[in-house]
């Protein structure tokens, strides 16, 4: 008789354990296998084969486990390797990802697999180029690899050539028709190229190849929210949750729909999971001090209220900051640098701190977007009343002056409507999430066209940053015209340092006209009627169906009616504008 465990039992136990997993009998190829490990615990071929078979069936820690116990006795073999980076990329440990598959790239130079584990691994540590020259690389080796081409489209579409990622999402489901993630992608590149409809179809076919894919019903909510169709993407999101409750994406893109709605209480509850989104986890502030969101009493404290977003986000949500102070706290609040001489004089706050600076002692903090969740704010207690913030009289005055010399030498009449014009939004290319709203809110100056021309009234240029640019090569191309509408807009902004002076000019002007950005919720903070051309993927501040604003009683919204649609916004814009030049021209 042999002995129990002899080499030739092994090899049949092994031999048979392949055998049923090549046919789909996981459960029973597992047994066979741990049968072997209980034998020869260091028995290679077991580990590594188990380890494979536990990530098809799902189960990512133990294939890891058994993965790494295979690379322990010999690691030489690439497929090991790289099997690892496809778990660890799945387990979203990106860094230990690309070093297994640099290790099975090391061994095995022109491993397509390993080139694909690799690409994933760099397109999520924001390595898109890389990225891509590894999808490139794997495809090159083995064209017909459906989950390349996939992979390859997402990372297009963060070098902003959603166009191209469309195509490689075309040829992943050529070799694989019912590639549910490859329909997910498509309906993303489609959605970044403003395509809502196709993109809702293409998330459709997802769905109906795979019920349970989360991603894509989430997807599917954008794609229904660029249709303004904000119920149906509520019932996508709660969809996608309940496959997969702990999707940061579902979460957060369920508080901007709840929010966008007027669901204000779930809306700022479901926003706490901002910090756990990739993108947010960078301004996540480590302080031992605990967090404070209202449940705990402020009496005798001081608090670190901290600006955590854009420039507008800290403008429109300063304004908690004195009801904060009358819970008894003494607030120290940090904001960005540009905002630190016109948020000086700020109701409640004991000092104020440049982001960037030391910090004083303080007690507890609070972000300054978690404070309506602090204070339970719905519609009917949005602190409203403005102005909270004011411009210096002397900084008025001098501006003043300014804006009435720019009138004089225009030969403006006293009559004249004074209206300040922002025609886009900064651009954040680093970030696609952010770069395709960029491009959505912002305009050309050229689209503005029609507003420039309307009587009695003379535009200030309150653009910043490069699309500031556009006024120059606006007065090239209309020089030569008799009656040049680039001619109707002053531009002092060259004199403007920071939001304080910003301030002082507007205060100045009767009106801003501008897209969604920090200039608008300025105007609105300090009381100065603000029109705001809106996209129709509203910021979830400007809430739905509505041409006034909550936050702000001196805004008037001019919304798009489809998605990319300016003309009728601006045809809106210039009726009200020609309208109110002539009651001003008639008081």
């Amino acid at each position: 008789m042999s002995k129990p465990g002899n080499q030739r039992q092994l090899d049949t136990l092994l031999q048979q354990a392949v055998a049923l997993q090549q046919n789909g009998a996981l459960a029973e190829a597992e047994e066979l296998y741990r049968e072997i490990l209980a034998i020869r615990p260091k028995h290679f071929d077991a580990l590594q084969l188990l380890g494979a078979l536990s990530l098809q069936a799902g189960r990512l820690d133990d294939g890891i486990a058994f993965l790494k116990k295979a690379v322990s006795i010999d690691g030489m073999h690439a497929p090991i390797h790289s099997n690892l980076a496809f778990a660890l990329n799945a387990k979203q440990q990106y860094k230990d990802a690309l070093a297994s598959a640099n290790r099975a790239l090391a061994l095995m130079p022109n491993f397509a697999d390993a080139l694909n584990n690799r690409g994933t691994a760099l397109g999520a540590l924001d390595a898109p180029a890389e990225a891509l020259a590894s999808f490139d690389r794997a495809l090159a080796l083995k064209p017909d690899m459906p989950e390349a081409w996939n992979n390859r489209s997402c990372v297009l579409r963060d070098l902003d050539r959603p166009a191209d990622a469309l195509t490689s999402c075309d040829h992943a489901i050529v070799l694989r028709p019912n590639y549910a993630e490859a329909w997910s992608n498509r309906g993303n590149a489609l959605s970044d190229l403003n395509r809502p409809q196709e993109a809702e179809q293409s998330y459709h076919q997802a769905i109906a190849a795979q019920q349970t894919l989360a991603d894509a019903w989430n997807n599917l909510g954008l794609a229904l929210v660029d249709m303004n169709r904000h119920a149906d993407a509520l019932s996508s999101y709660d969809r996608a949750l309940a496959l997969k409750p702990d999707s940061v994406e579902g979460h957060w893109n369920r508080a901007l729909c709840l929010l966008q709605m007027g669901n204000l209480d779930a809306g700022w509850q479901e926003y706490e999971w901002r910090w756990r989104r990739n993108r947010s986890k960078a301004s996540l502030r480590a302080f031992t001090q605990p967090l404070w969101l209202g449940a705990e009493s402020l009496e005798g404290k001081t608090i670190l209220l901290h600006a955590e977003q854009g420039l507008g986000d800290t403008l429109q949500f300063c304004r908690y900051a004195p009801m904060v102070a009358k819970l008894g706290a003494k607030i120290v609040l940090e904001v960005q640098p540009e905002l630190m001489r016109l948020l000086g004089p700020l109701e409640g706050v004991t000092q104020l701190v440049a982001q960037g600076q030391p910090l004083p002692a303080f007690d507890t903090h609070c972000p300054l977007l978690s404070l309506p969740l602090a204070f339970k704010t719905d519609l009917a207690s949005i602190p409203g009343t403005t102005p909270y913030l004011f411009a210096a009289p002397e900084a008025v005055t001098h501006w003043g002056s300014r804006v009435a010399a720019a009138m004089d030498a225009s030969s403006s009449g006293a009559d004249t409507l004074k209206v300040g014009l922002v025609w886009a939004g900064g651009n954040r290319p680093h970030v696609p999430e952010l770069r395709k709203n960029d491009a959505r809110r912002s305009l050309a100056l050229e689209r503005l066209i029609p507003l420039l021309d309307v009587p009695n009234v003379q535009f200030f240029s309150l653009q910043k940053g490069p699309p500031a640019q556009q006024l120059a090569a606006l007065h090239e191309r209309h020089e030569a015209s008799p009656r040049s509408v680039a001619r109707h807009i002053i531009d002092l902004t060259a004199e403007l340092t920071d939001f304080a002076d910003t301030a002082a000019l507007v205060s100045n002007l009767d009106l801003v006209i501008s897209v969604d950005t920090s200039t608008a919720h300025l105007a609105g903070a300090i009381g100065k009627p603000v029109w705001i051309l809106n996209r129709l993927d509203t910021c979830w501040r400007w809430m739905l169906g509505r041409d006034d604003s909550p936050w702000y009683p001196d805004v008037r919204l001019f919304r798009q009616p489809t998605l990319g649609d300016w003309d009728s916004v601006i045809d809106s814009a210039r009726e009200a504008l020609i309208a109110l030049a002539a009651t001003q021209a008639a008081t």
